[in-house]
């Protein structure tokens, strides 16, 4: 057989439902990243230090993660949304106005990664169903994220 003749022995699963959770959680991601850096850059008071530096790991990290998502979207052989206002409008996330408490930049993140987890559930449920293991696997990873996050974070409000 010659390789101009080969079928590739990847079925493309292009499920319209995997594509749109895929591309809310990269719009989610992508606010997420935009809200992160805000905090960065504008957190003050006694944890300065250490929540520069956590925040400033966290917008990088979905900066990755943004990129992995749009690339996984056009894998499937369709195409990731972008653009600022449309991943806004798509994301529906809350902004908040800075500058803030450092507790406030906390607690506001944490609503904002329980967004990104409740959308990122269901599309690892949508993969799961349809057999799309690769796509599963990518959810799988980005929960195991944002759940530790969630979990650093809520801990650090605890008095």
């Amino acid at each position: 057989m010659s390789i101009s003749t080969a079928k590739s022995p990847v079925a493309v699963n292009k499920d319209p439902k995997i594509v749109d959770g895929l591309n809310l959680v990269l719009a989610d991601s992508y606010a997420l990243m935009a809200l992160t850096h805000l905090a960065h850059w504008n957190v003050e008071g006694s944890d300065f230090f250490p929540l520069h530096k956590i925040f400033q790991e966290q917008y990088e990290n979905l900066f990755e993660a943004v990129d992995e998502i749009a690339e996984r979207v056009r894998a499937l052989d369709a195409y990731a949304i972008g653009g600022l206002g449309v991943l806004a409008k798509a994301a529906e996330m809350e902004e908040f106005k800075s500058p803030l408490p450092q507790k406030d930049y906390v607690a506001a993140l944490i609503i904002a990664h329980e967004k990104v987890v409740d959308d990122a559930v269901r599309t690892r449920n949508e993969a799961g169903t349809a057999g799309d293991l690769q796509t599963q696997d990518l959810m799988i990873k980005r929960l195991q994220w944002h759940e530790k996050t969630l979990w650093m974070f809520k801990s650090y409000l605890k008095n």
